[in-house]
This record gives C-alpha cells, structure tokens and sequence, in this order.
C-alpha cells in the first residue's frame, strides 16, 4: 500500500492520490505511517504523498490532513521513533501548518494548549509546532468562528495565547514554552502575558533552571517588555537572597537550608552574565535597567537595590556606554543612603515612623563578600566604585593649607562615611581577588606619588591596611613599591613618613626593596631641597628603629633638621644596640654649642645655632630640641638600662659617660638660672620686630632660651625626688621663661601683630605634663608637702603647667597626635589623658571659680576656669579619636581609689558613668546661675554648658538619664533669664540636641515663638500682645537675633524631615501598581506617616502664625523668616502634590489634610501678606539716615540692604502662589472645596513708571537731610507697651 500510495504521488497530478487516498480508512492510513515511522524507513516521504493527496481546498482532504497531522503530533510525543525521524515529521509539519484554514489552524492550537495545561505532553518535541500554528493563524484575514462570536485571525492567536498563559504549565516545559514564543509574531500586549507567567514560575523552579529560563526571557523582551523582565528577575533574586540571609542569621538552627550558599550565587553570576550579554546586544535593555533603578530611588535610596541588584550595575561597567552613568547612579546611592541614616540617627520623629533596614553600603559589602563566588565581572567595577568614592568623598584641603584630621570610623559626616566605604571596598577586594591586588596598590600608590598638594592620609591608611594583610603576597609587586620610592624626595615630609610607615612590613620581607630604599634615602640626604633631607632623616630614623644597623652614625648631617633630635628617642627604646652610639652622636652634637668652663654665662652658644647669609636670617641647630633628646634618651637610659646592669663591672665605661651629660645639664641649670637676660642681649630694650634682622634673631634665641628653659623644668623634675632644691631651680627657670615670655607678648601688642598667639609648641612632654599636675593638685603625701609648696606658691606656674595641658590636648584635636615622646602613641595618649582629666576635674569640682577669683590679684583667666576649658577639649578629644574606648576614660575618672571595685564597676554602663559625672557639673551651672546678673561669669557657664553638650552625646535616648537630662535642660530654660546671647544661645542648642532625640520639638517651637511675639510686639503697633512666658532664657535682649534665628533653624530641620516624608510617600506611590487591589493594600501602612506629616506642619503653622505677626528687627531675622515661610509653602505644596497622586486610589483626601489647609488659609496666608509690607515699609523707613557729607556711601548701603531684605519676597509670593494652584487642582480632582478658605490674593500686575520713581528718590534724599541717625534705632530701643495677646 505504501509503495502504491508513493508511485502515485511521484504522477504530475494529484487526482489519482486524492481518490485513492479516499478509499482507505482512516486507520489504515495513521497505521501504516506508524509502521513505517517506527521502522525508520519511507515516513517523511509517505507523509509527503498523503498531504499532497489531501487538499485543503476540499472538505475531505482538508479532515484528512487535520487527523493525519495530530496523529503525526502524538507519534512524535510518544518518543517511540528514532531522532532522525521525529525532526523529520516536524519539519514536514511545519511546513504544511501553513496550509490549513483557519479553522482547524484553531482547533490544532487548542489541541497543544489543551496538552500543556493538562500536562499530556511526553516530551514536548511537538511544541516546536506551536509557534508556526499561532503564527499562520494570525496571518488568516478572514473572520473565525471562537466560542461564541466571531474573531479575526490575530484576534484568535491573541485569545490563545492568553488562555495558555493563564494555565498551569508543567515545570519541565516552562523553559521550551517561553523559548517558543519568540518564533512567534506578539503585540505588547501578548508579551506581557508571556512575561508575567514566565517569571511567575520562577518560584516553581528548580535554582539550576533559571539561567536558561532567564536568558529565554531576555531573547524575547527584545520584543518588549523588557522593564517587566528586569523587574520580575531583579525581585525574585532580591527577595531570594533576603530569605537566604534571614536562614543563615537565624536564632534557631535549620535543619534543612532552602538553597546553598556557593550554588545561589553562581546562579546569580551566570545571570548576571546572562543580563550583561543581553544588554550589549540591546542597549534599550541597558536604558530600562538604569530607568528602573533610579526610579526607585526618588523616594527611597533602598528601593530596588539589593546586593543582587548592586552586582549587576557593577557588572554593566563593563559597557562602556553605561560605566559612568552606572558609576554615578551607585555614588549617589550611596550618600543618600548615608545622608537618611544621618537624618534619621539625629530625630526620635523620622525613627518611630521609618522602620530600620539594611543600607546600600552593607549591600556593597555584601556583593564584595558574594563575588569569592568566580563573580569577576564583577571585581573591575568594585575597584572603579571603591576609588571614585575615595577620590570624591576624601578628606579636603581647608584654607589655611592644613587638612583636619579626624577618624573617619566615628565621623558621623556622609561624605567621610562614602570615602570610608571606598577604602572598605577596596581592601576587602584586595583580599579576595589575587587577580585584581596588583592593579589596586598601584592606584593607591599612583594617588600617594601624584596628589602630594592634596590631602591623602586615606590611601595611605588603605596602604597601610593592604601591606599589613599580606605582606609577603605584595612581594610580587614590590617594583611598583621601589618606582614609588623614586619620588620620595619630592613629597612632602609628612606623606613620606606615613609612607614609609605603611610599607614597614615589605621592608622586612624583602631585602632588595629595602636596598632601594637605602639608596634612595643617602641620595636625599645630600640634595639640595630641605624637605628632601627631611625625608631622608625620617626614612633612616624608620629604618633605625626597626632593623639592628651595625656601626656608629654620622654625626656630619645632624644639624639640617630637627628630625633627628625628635626620632631618636623612638630609635633607642626600639633598638637599644645603638644606645651608645645615638648618646655619643648628642653628646657631640651638644659640645659644639656648650660653653665647658663653669664660670661663664650664659653656659650655650646661642649665636652659633643661628645661621646668617646676607639679610637672611634661620635658624642652623635646633638646640632646645637636642637638649629635649638628650634628657629623654637619659631618662630613659637610667630607667631601663642600669637596673639591669647592676653588678658588671665593664660598664663602668658607659655610666661614667652617661654620668658626664648628666653633669653637663646640672651645669646648664645651675649656670641658665644664675643667667640674666641680659647675658642673652634679650632684656627689654631689645629688639623684637619681625621686620629688622635684629629683631628676627632676637626672637629665635628668645625661643631657643624658653624651650631650653622647659627642657631643663622636666629635667630637673625627673631628678629632683622631691628636693626642695631642685623644685626652687625649677621654679627660677620658670621665671627666667616667664619674663622672656611677658617681654615677647608685650613687644607683639604694641605691634598689633599676631605673635602673641604664635607660640611655639611646648617641649614638655605630655607625660611629665600629667605627673606635674598630679603632684601640684593631688598630692598628699605628707613627705612631699615642704618641697611642693615650693611650686604651689606660684599661681603663675600653676597656670602654665594647666595651659600647658590645654596646649597639648588642643594639638591632640587638630592633628590627631602631640608632640614629644610617645606622642604617636595612641594608648600612651590615651593614659595621659585619663590622668589629666582626673586632676583637672578634681581641681574645678574642689575649688570653684568664685571661690578663686575673690583672692585672685593676677590678670588673666583663673586656674579653675582653665581646668574647665581643658575638660571641655579633652571630653570633645576623647570622643572624636577614643570612641570604644569612653567606658575606660569614664572608668578612669572614677576618684575612688577601691580596686576591689573594679570587677563591679564593668557592670556599669557608659550612661550610668556620664550621668555621674554630668551631676557634677549641673551643681556647677546651678551655682553660677544663682548669682547675680552683675556677677555672672558668662565664660565659665558657656564652658559649662559646652561640656555638658558633649557629656550629653554619651547618654543613651531611651535611658532615663537622658529624659532627666532633658527635663533640667528644659527647667533651666524655663526659670532663668540671662542677657548673655552667647550663653543662652549654647544652652538652647543643647535643649533642642536633646529634645529631638526624645520627640519631635514643634510644640517647643511653638511655645517659644509665643514668648518671643510677647516681648518684640506686634508688626501692628495698635494691636497689644499679651505676654506668655514659657520660657525665661527669652527676653528683649535674646528673643531677637539669638534666639529667633535659633528656632527658625529648627523649624528649617523639621520641614526638611517632612520633605523627606512626602518625598518618600511619593516614591512608593510610583512603584505602587495601577491596579485597584494593589492600591487599596499598599495605601493602608502610609496612614500614620501621612498622619505625623499633618500633625507637624499644622503645630509648624502655628509657630510661623505667631513669629510673623512679631515686630522683628531688620536684618538676618526677617531675611531668614520669609525664606523659612517660602520653604514652609514649598512643603505644603508637596503634600498637596502627593494627595493629586493617591486621592483617585484612596477615594479623597483625609480631614485632618482638610483642616490644615484651612488652618493655612486663615492663619498664614493673610498675615503672610502683613509681613511682607511690613517689611517693605520699615525698609523704607530706614532706606536713608545719616549726615549730608556721608550721603553716597549712606544711600548705597541704604539700597544694597533693602534689597537684601526684599529679595526673598518674590520668591515667598510665588510659592504662596503655587500651593493655591496646586489646592485649586486638588479640589477638582477630590471633589472637595479646598479653596473655601483661602482669601484670593490681591493682583501684582504693575508697571514702573519712572517719572514718578525719579521724584520718590528725590523727596527721599531731601528728606534725608532733615533726620538724624537716631530716627534707625529709636523704634528698636522703645519700652514696649502693655500688650494682649490677640484672640
């Protein structure tokens, strides 16, 4: 039958076919076909004969085929043929679909769907028919029956593919079902549907499924869709790896983990590289993927960002299309991010609304921890994102040439955060990719060698991190390291130390790194550039201090700095081998200058330490600082050496040699108090100008004298165990330093220059700084007393050991480190400090400032407000360099001198400590308020209320010590009036520091505008306000500029709160979907949000309802209140724009939004209007005061401050303006008549006619003439009447 059916098919016609075909049954046929496909011999062509005998132009042929074509479709599901055959039939298939009516193209479709819903299919091979089906149905022009009516052929495809998107698809066919529609033609529409149930079954899906599935996806979003693609994967794989992180921080141990770390992530990197792929083949993808990414960032910095998300972007650096926008898109991220944690850290409000959540910085982390997972498509763009931060976020040049150093960990500033974040990224990269090491230590070191003028202390300290994690790993970069060293003499002296410093641990490792090194620095050591012989010292100081040098130094270059005097302290106590060596080099050195014979005076050469050539006058020896190494490298000699030499004979050599310096500086005591001034030609008459050649040599052996003199003071203490002699030699040195002292302040005075503050730094060291004030304060050893009193008698020098003190933490603030020994040390410092604080505390607490003062006949500041400025930097100190360290300091501060204590003391928090010692200075406070006005020593309490601002900051908000804190603040307020501006305005930012991490102040805010409106009056003088008093500190003299400017900041930081709100609000309304039950679910959690916003810009109406209507002083107040009232409208008019986006959803607008537009409309607007011609008429008033002579300059200024003062009203009438359009707006669309309540604004349309301005400016200037300069302030200075408050 077979051979007949083909020997009929190879005839030229078909009729012979057709009726042969029609005399069999239709189960011989699918029969035959089936013995022959399973054989594996003539099927395709015998499939040929029998659709080329089956015509679909006749009815019969047309069945026929149909029948023939689904039994073909389930021979080749039921995987009885062999691969050959089955592509075969398929083929044949596919290219008869084409031929069928539209009809049967219909139910052939409905047969598949029926299939894949029912999940008949065996293995999905016939799927590859589908396509071609829909395909040929679409293109029928003709009208088809379906269902009940009547459709088109598109219409059909569009109804099939719904139906088969809206079933159930069997697990194992979703990747072959959405591979399958990209061969088919789709509308938008159609796309959406195939999109939405693909990636709805993500979920369903085995995890090693879903790159294919993904990159199925991908292919055909080239038709569409393609936000929807990047959505759907971006949130599956956000939320995956959320659940993932919850499983693995859980409290409680699973027992079975959903998905293993390393297989999630390389799912996630193959993705990734699916995406990245796509991308550069369609760059639209790339635009949608950054659409949607800072879309959800409007509102939010955390919206759509997951560290899956983060990967991604840093992956699309790779295209160089998109790598800065990727970049900058990331950067912004990340201060924003930082910028909400610093305003949410610093408001109770924004805390109790926003719920606490991770942060794009842990995220970047996060992908940095991730990408150990082979994710190096990702690594390039974590070292570009890491420097850009770094590079845009470091720390930057201030005026006057130097860069205050801070500790970016316990900074709370964005910008450092970012830059923080920068070094974090790179270091962490450092550490896990070996591929990318070598590039990132040569941009660091590129950056440390090129920005020698710029600020680069963090890629040094990122340096320093990257050499200590792997020193022997860097080995194989050590060319980039020795390249480096080339340019060390032409960088700064200060860059070169901590360079050297950082690559410390190369220098052991690697010997020919450190051969370079040396040659470097010998070749430095000669040039002709001093900095670059600084550098040299400070690099050989470093390699002194850390290698065994064998030999003796060289003592031939030693004058060219001080470098040397002030390194070789760290030389000796670091490698004690070259003790005698280092002391045969000082004491050499100090010869050249020491005058031998006994009798003479002064007993140093002052005149050969300076060098002279020509006019130029400088300093050769620094001879003080020599002096200062000689007498630490002994102490530390007799401290550390002889206790263990005692007993061998053979040093008897060295300690007759250490015994000769010790003579040598008795001598120079002993001959330096005998000493006049004028031994040193520096008495009175002499001198000090800083523009003769004279006077600048006088004043360096000035200097010289003063640091030998304090050299000696530590000396001489160091050897005097309590000798009352040695505490009068003291005593007579610090007189001879006093007068030169007084001498050189007085000369600078008269000059009115400003010498008098550039003192040079004390070389007392900051221990011995510590041990002096111990024993002048605290000492009571009755032994010592006698030889104490000595020093105590002089109130003078017990002021300049506390000024001495202050010096040093002050030096410690600014730079982050303190001159002298161990003054690089962070735990030394540390110690010193806690010793410090205690004294200095003791000594303020026992004796208080009034106390002192009534016997007090000195000039100058008494020593317990010196004690009190000193804590008041230390406790600023402390908190900016020694944050984990605060329960130790407070610890240390403890008086109690019970050790037994001490294992119950850990117990006690840091709050509990802080509050001990606030009390202390509360009582301080108190007893200074007590006083009378005329005795009120504003200084001490601006001190006080500093140091209690800062003590504040340790107290947890939710502890009850800190609402105790708050509650005084606000009772000191509250009762005591004061007239100092300075103090009240310190002691206000304290109440409002605190108050907004207790609960939002707008009810302070209001309250204070009462009382400030009740003592300045009302801008209508016929109107009397009655007074509130709220709060005492408010009075004529501070309610205006002090403490107006002060709330009106407030109210400036709430509004940007607000902002921040609605802001937020709006980014979620826009990722909300457009559907009703989308709306309704997601509008409900934003209430109490919405709510709060209402509740603070109704309490803030108020508080502007009041200062507006308040006579204000021209100037900052009224310029600063109409900006804040044109913020104030901006605020509102966003609020109104955030309910024009939900009101259609939530069905209106609420009515506390109701009433606060009133409350606008009747309380602010008007009298908003009031203000502003207030304000023009008092400019007015005041344009021209003054004498005829001055009247040019008068009227200029007059003009200039006019229109400073009027400048903002046009820009607060255009927001008044816009919010009534917005409200106008609102009310159409809410079907609510918001504008019932606002008075419609007067019409500002003019035009200047300047004729009559010519004859105004005219009569103006006559009329000058005639008023005297008092007529500006005599409104000011006018008592002001009995007033009533309005009703």
């Amino acid at each position: 039958m077979d051979q007949k059916i083909l020997s009929l098919a190879a005839e030229k016609t078909a009729d012979k076919l057709q009726e042969f075909l029609q005399t069999l049954r239709e189960d011989d046929l699918t029969n035959l076909l089936q013995n022959q496909a399973v054989k594996g011999k003539v099927a395709g062509a015998l499939l040929r004969a029998i659709f080329k005998g089956s015509p679909c132009c006749e009815e019969a042929g047309a069945l026929r085929r149909r029948k023939i074509y689904t039994y073909c479709i389930q021979l080749v599901e039921s995987g009885d043929l062999q691969k050959e055959i089955a592509s075969e039939i398929i083929g044949l298939l596919m290219l008869e679909a084409h031929h069928f009516p539209g009809p049967l193209l219909v139910e052939l479709a409905n047969e598949f769907i029926s299939a894949v819903r029912e999940g008949s299919l065996v293995n999905g091979k016939s799927l590859e028919l589908l396509p071609i089906i829909l395909t040929a149905l679409a293109t029928k022009k003709e009208n088809l029956a379906y269902g009940k009516g009547v459709l088109s052929g598109e219409e059909c495809k569009k109804q099939l593919i719904n139906i088969l998107c809206s079933g159930r698809w069997d697990q194992q066919y979703v990747i072959q079902l959405t591979s399958m529609f990209k061969d088919v033609p789709l509308t938008a529409e159609e796309v959406e549907f195939v999109v939405e149930k693909a990636l709805s079954m993500f979920s369903k899906m085995n995890l090693q499924e879903i790159p294919p599935l993904v990159y199925q996806l991908l292919v055909l979003s080239s038709k569409g869709s393609r936000k929807s693609v990047l959505e759907g994967i971006i949130a599956f794989f956000s939320a995956l790896d959320k659940q993932h992180n919850e499983e693995q921080t859980g409290d409680e141990l699973l027992d079975v983990v959903t998905v293993p770390s390393g297989e999630l992530r390389h799912v996630e990197g193959t993705i990734i590289l699916h995406i990245v792929f796509a991308i550069k083949l369609d760059y639209e993808l790339g635009r949608e993927l950054l659409k949607h990414l800072k879309a959800g960032q409007q509102g939010d910095s955390n919206n759509n960002l997951s560290p899956f998300s983060i990967a991604l972007l840093l992956s699309v650096t790779r295209i160089q299309r998109f790598q800065d926008q990727v970049l900058d898109l990331l950067k912004t991220s990340v201060v924003k991010s930082f910028k909400d944690l610093q305003l949410l850290q610093g408001s109770k409000f924004l805390q109790n609304l926003v719920p606490h959540r991770s942060y794009v910085s842990t995220m970047i982390l996060e992908v940095v921890k991730n990408s150990v997972h082979s994710w190096d498509h990702v690594t390039q763009g974590l070292v570009e994102l890491g420097f850009i931060l770094m590079d845009s976020y470091g720390p930057k040049k201030v005026l006057d040439g130097k860069t205050i150093e801070t500790s970016p960990s316990l900074s709370r500033m964005p910008n450092q955060h970012a830059c923080k974040l920068g070094a974090n990224i790179l270091l962490e990269t450092f550490k896990i990719h070996e591929m990318i090491r070598q590039e990132i230590l040569e941009q660091v070191l590129n950056r440390v060698v090129t920005r020698a003028s710029s600020p680069i202390s963090h890629f040094l300290d990122l340096l320093s991190n990257i050499v200590m994690y792997a020193p022997l790993v860097l080995q194989s970069c050590s060319s980039k390291v020795t390249e480096a060293f080339d340019y060390l003499s032409f960088l700064p002296l200060q860059t070169v130390q901590r360079l050297l410093k950082a690559v410390q641990p190369l220098l052991k490792v690697s010997m020919s790194m450190r051969d370079s090194l040396i040659l470097v620095l010998r070749k430095a050591m000669f040039a002709n550039q001093l900095d670059a012989r600084k550098s040299a010292v400070a690099g050989f100081l470093l390699l002194l201090k850390n290698f065994k040098v064998l030999g003796s130094l060289s003592s031939s270059q030693c004058s060219q700095s001080l470098s040397f005097s002030q390194g070789f302290y760290d030389v000796l106590r670091r490698n004690s081998q070259l003790a005698n060596s280092i002391m045969q080099t000082l004491l050499s050195q100090l010869k050249q200058f020491y005058e031998p014979k006994p009798d003479l005076l002064p007993p140093l050469k002052l005149e050969a330490c300076i060098l002279t050539q020509g006019d130029k006058i400088s300093l050769q020896e620094p001879l003080d600082y020599l002096l200062c190494c000689i007498q630490h490298c002994l102490a530390w000699y007799k401290n550390t050496v002889i206790p263990l030499q005692q007993g061998e004979e053979e040093e008897e050599e060295e300690e007759a040699f250490y015994q000769a310096l010790d003579d040598i500086l008795e001598s120079i005591t002993n001959r330096m108090i005998k000493s006049e001034l004028e031994d040193f030609e520096l008495d009175k008459s002499a001198d000090f100008s800083q523009s003769t050649s004279i006077g600048i040599k006088n004043n360096i052996c000035a200097s010289l004298v003063m640091g030998v003199c304090e050299v000696l003071i530590e000396y001489n203490f160091s050897i005097s165990n309590f000798s009352k002699n040695k505490f009068e030699d003291i005593l007579s040195l610090f007189m001879c330093y006093k007068k030169l002292s007084d001498i050189l302040n007085e000369k600078a005075g008269k000059a009115k220059t400003k010498m008098a503050n550039k003192t040079n730094d004390s070389l007392l060291s900051m221990k011995f700084v510590s041990s002096l004030l111990t024993v002048l304060f605290r000492d009571s050893i009755q032994s010592h007393q006698e030889s104490l009193s000595v020093l105590r008698s002089s109130s003078e020098f017990m002021r300049y050991a506390v000024n001495i003190a202050l010096q040093k933490v002050q030096q410690l603030k600014e730079t982050g480190h303190v001159s002298g020994p161990d003054g690089q040390n962070p735990d030394k410092i540390f110690q010193n400090l806690c010793d410090i604080t205690r004294v200095l505390l003791w000594r303020y607490t026992s004796i208080p400032t009034s106390v002192e003062e009534l016997g007090k006949k000195e000039k100058g500041k008494s020593i317990s407000l010196l004690c009190l400025e000193g804590l008041q930097k230390i406790f600023s100190a402390v908190q900016q360099f020694y944050q984990p360290k605060i329960q130790q300091f407070l610890r240390a501060l403890d008086v109690t001198d019970k050790e037994g204590e001490e294992r119950e003391d850990a117990d006690v928090s840091v709050t509990q400590r802080t509050a001990f010692q606030i009390r202390q200075f509360q009582r301080s406070l108190l007893n200074l308020l007590s006083s009378q006005e005329e005795d009120f020593n504003s200084k001490e309490a601006l001190l006080l209320v500093t140091v209690l601002t800062s003590l504040s900051k340790l107290l947890e908000p939710s502890s009850p010590q800190f609402v105790q804190m708050l509650s005084w603040t606000s009772k000191i307020c509250k009762e005591n009036s004061r007239e100092d501006a300075l103090f009240c305005k310190s002691l206000m930012n304290l109440l409002f520091s605190l108050h907004v991490l207790y609960k939002s102040p707008v009810i302070l805010l209001r309250d204070l505008s009462q009382d400030i409106h009740g003592h300045l009056g009302d801008i209508d003088q016929d109107v009397e306000v009655e007074k509130t008093n709220h709060f005492a500190i408010v009075n004529l003299r501070t309610a205006a500029p002090t403490i107006c400017l002060l709330v009106l900041s407030q109210a400036e930081k709430v509004l940007e709160e607000v902002d921040w709100l609605i802001t937020k609000l709006k980014g979620q309304v826009s990722q909300e979907t457009v559907s009703e039950e989308a709306s309704s679910q997601t509008t409900l959690p934003n209430q109490p949000v919405e709510k709060a916003i209402v509740m603070q810009l109704g309490t803030l109406l108020t508080f502007f309802h009041e200062l507006v209507q308040t006579a204000l002083p021209s100037g900052s107040c009224v310029d600063t209140l109409l900006k804040d009232l044109c913020k104030m409208y901006t605020t509102l008019t966003a609020l109104v724009r955030y309910y024009l986006q939900v009101c259609q959803s939530s069905g209106g607008i609420p009515k506390n939004m109701e009433k606060l537009v009133k409350l606008s409309g009747s309380h602010l607007t008007p009298v908003c209007y009031s203000f502003i011609s207030y304000v023009q008429n008092k400019s007015k008033s005041l344009n021209y005061t003054g004498e005829k002579k001055e009247k040019p300059a008068t009227v200029a200024t007059a003009m200039a401050r006019v229109l400073r003062e009027t400048k903002p009203i046009p820009n607060l009438i255009f927001a008044i303006e816009q919010y009534e359009k917005f409200l106008i707006h609102l009310s159409k669309r809410s079907k609510v008549n918001l504008m019932q309540h606002m008075k419609l604004s007067t019409s500002r349309d003019f035009k200047i006619k300047g004729n009559i301005l010519d004859m105004v400016l005219r009569e103006d200037g006559e009329d000058e003439n005639e008023e005297g300069t008092a007529s500006e302030h005599g409104e000011q200075n006018k008592e002001p009447a009995k007033k009533k408050r309005k009703k």
